[in-house]
């Protein structure tokens, strides 16, 4: 079969012909049907030898959809031919975080060796992929698999981070949004979708700004040093409830700083290097800042959800698997619009 491999670390991916798995007992393979390309495996693959520690060969794609192809001895519950999304954050499913279905926290999931498909474990850029558990395969029913299937870290991402903050996201609030990309522009219709904040978004790009408003934002400014202040007279002096911060980096930090509100939240989802101080004096009162990571397995449930009722859909550009690489280059070069999915 084929499989989109990192295979070199400083290299690109590429595109190469390996032997069809099949699954042992308990687990099940997929025939692949769509696999979503995320900035986190261009995080990965930029990664030094001394950082890197993922594996090598490793088939890429940690959004993954597909029809059930096999099954392992012992596996009950699902059937050859059902159409199934992947959960991607797996955990040992024993410990208190795995037995509430907040396998993204499982506690020993780094001592027992479990890595997620595509980051760390073969993924689902390839014609086939294994998955050690059906417990990690959700039903997709009457969803269109390359259109959701980055709901499955695109749409889970910004999901938790958001829900997290609802508390403080009432009538009267405002939400900021920065990095109207990938999972940005989902993130946009989350908080339009289950809170009544008034949401502004942020990015450097105008075609992503003109992708938010689009999607649901408020308003839009680019991502400057003036937009600090232009959120501050919005909000008349106060600041913001909330600020999803999806690009991480040291100015999208410090801006979020500037106009998060007493008592407001300051979620970190991106993977940048920023930093924040903390303090009585270095921040507001009462504020707090998180930095979630993917979501749970329960979650993923209400963002279907959410996709079955026409509240949340991706953009998404669809690209073959001979094609993508061309994905990762675009995706490198900031020029989607939304999500690339390849299709086997």
């Amino acid at each position: 079969m084929r499989a989109l491999q990192y295979r070199e670390i400083g290299a690109g991916p590429e595109l190469v012909e390996v032997p069809t798995p099949e699954p042992g007992p308990g687990e099940v393979r997929l025939r692949v049907t769509a696999a979503g390309a995320c900035h986190s495996d261009i995080f990965v693959m930029e990664l030094g030898a001394d950082d890197y520690t993922f594996g090598l060969p490793l088939t890429l794609g940690h959004e993954g959809a597909g029809v059930v192809d096999a099954l392992g001895d012992g596996v009950t519950g699902i059937e050859v031919g059902d159409p199934v999304a992947v959960y991607g954050p797996q955990g040992c499913g024993r410990c208190p975080e795995c037995s509430r279905g907040e396998e993204n926290y499982c506690r020993r999931a780094a001592e027992l060796g479990i890595a997620p498909p595509g980051l760390g474990a073969p993924g689902a850029m390839a014609d086939h992929m294994i998955v050690r558990d059906p417990r990690f395969l959700l039903p997709l029913g009457d969803l269109d698999p390359v259109q959701n299937v980055a709901l499955t870290d695109a749409g889970l991402t910004p999901y938790h981070a958001i829900k997290a903050s609802t508390s403080v996201l009432g009538p009267g609030s405002t939400a900021v949004v920065i990095g109207a990309g990938g999972l940005g522009h989902v993130g946009i219709q989350v908080l339009r979708a289950i809170t009544p904040a008034r949401v502004v978004a942020l990015d450097l790009s105008q075609d992503k700004l003109d992708l938010a408003r689009e999607v649901g934002a408020h308003e839009v400014l680019l991502s400057e040093a003036s937009a600090a202040e232009e959120i501050r007279a919005m909000t008349r002096g106060r600041g913001v409830e909330a600020v999803f911060d999806f690009v991480a980096a040291q100015p999208t930090i410090d801006l979020g700083r500037a106009v998060t509100a007493v008592g407001g939240h300051q979620v970190l989802v991106g993977v940048g290097a920023g930093t924040l101080p903390v303090g009585m004096l270095g921040a507001p009162y009462e504020s707090s800042v998180r930095a979630p990571y993917w979501g749970s397995r329960s979650e993923l449930y209400e963002v279907f959800e959410l996709a079955r009722a026409g509240l949340v859909h991706v953009e998404t550009e669809v690209f073959s698997l001979d094609d993508a690489v061309t994905a990762y280059d675009r995706l490198t070069k900031g020029t989607l619009r939304g999500r690339a999915v390849v299709v086997p």
